[in-house]
């Protein structure tokens, strides 16, 4: 193998931290801010670069960097390696409720797509790169499935989803309908596209957007039930207005709380 072997246990239940075991001079490659905790025998290192390890000019890799940050991504690379003479242990954590899916590349021919925000950690060896979609129509309306994530390699990695995930075998030439913010991650021999929902009413008084995802077999597909965009626009929509103070919202009592605190508008 070209990657680290590791060992990891995944640990809690709505929000999950992968918890890797390193051997002496094993190291693990993660995005900045996944960082929980770790023993005191494994040093960090910021990198430009892709997450080999790779000899690579400094063109390479800062053409590589700038790549991710048309993902969304930051422009660097965080590597924790053991350097202790036994074992250590090292934890990221997941950014919000969710699953942590660990994907061994050697056994989906050594390349994964996955959403632009879905990547966590994985053994060094594995590269983190981008995907374009190819077609035009999916570059114009594809949504968050546009530009994502590719990890390559031959060793474990691991990326998040929210709320409950479920994976899908499509055998060749299975379709599968999908909201583009559900996506996380796909095996590199589904075809991905899009399709229009059609008809007036649909496009008009749906509220499923315009467009689906369809992916086409063979190949494996991973679906969350919960996408952050989804979460975080539930959210804003539930939050009080900038400067405004909302006391028993939707109740009868609302109006009266604000006049006992002070606030005479209703």
């Amino acid at each position: 193998m070209n990657a680290h072997e590791i060992d990891f246990e995944i640990k809690g239940e709505e929000m999950q931290f992968v918890e890797i075991e390193l051997d002496p001079q094993e190291a693990v490659v993660a995005e900045p801010g996944s960082f929980m905790y770790m023993d005191s025998a494994i040093k960090m290192e910021t990198i430009f670069g892709d997450g080999t390890g790779a000899k690579s000019s400094f063109f390479d890799k800062v053409l590589t960097a700038g790549k991710r940050v048309l993902t969304g991504e930051r422009l660097f690379l965080t590597v924790f390696t053991a350097e202790g003479t036994g074992k250590s242990k090292i934890a990221f954590a997941s950014p919000y409720p969710g699953r942590i899916i660990p994907m061994d590349l050697s056994e989906m021919n050594g390349k994964i797509i996955c959403q632009k925000d879905a990547f966590l950690c994985a053994a060094k060896g594995v590269s983190i790169g981008i995907e374009f979609q190819k077609r035009l129509g999916t570059g114009f309306f594809g949504g968050e499935g546009f530009i994502m994530q590719k990890l390559e390699g031959d060793g474990l990695a691991f990326v998040h989803a929210g709320g409950t995930i479920t994976r899908r075998t499509l055998t060749a030439g299975e379709k599968l309908k999908v909201d583009t913010g559900c996506i996380v991650a796909f095996t590199h021999t589904i075809d991905y596209d899009i399709e229009f929902v059609g008809g007036i009413k649909n496009t008009l008084f749906g509220g499923e957007g315009l467009f689906y995802a369809t992916l086409t077999g063979p190949g494996d597909v991973w679906i969350q039930s919960l996408p952050f965009s989804r979460l975080a626009g539930r959210v804003l929509a539930a939050a009080p207005q900038i400067g405004g103070k909302h006391k028993g919202e939707g109740s009868i009592l609302g109006g009266l709380g604000n006049l006992l605190d002070g606030d005479n508008r209703f």
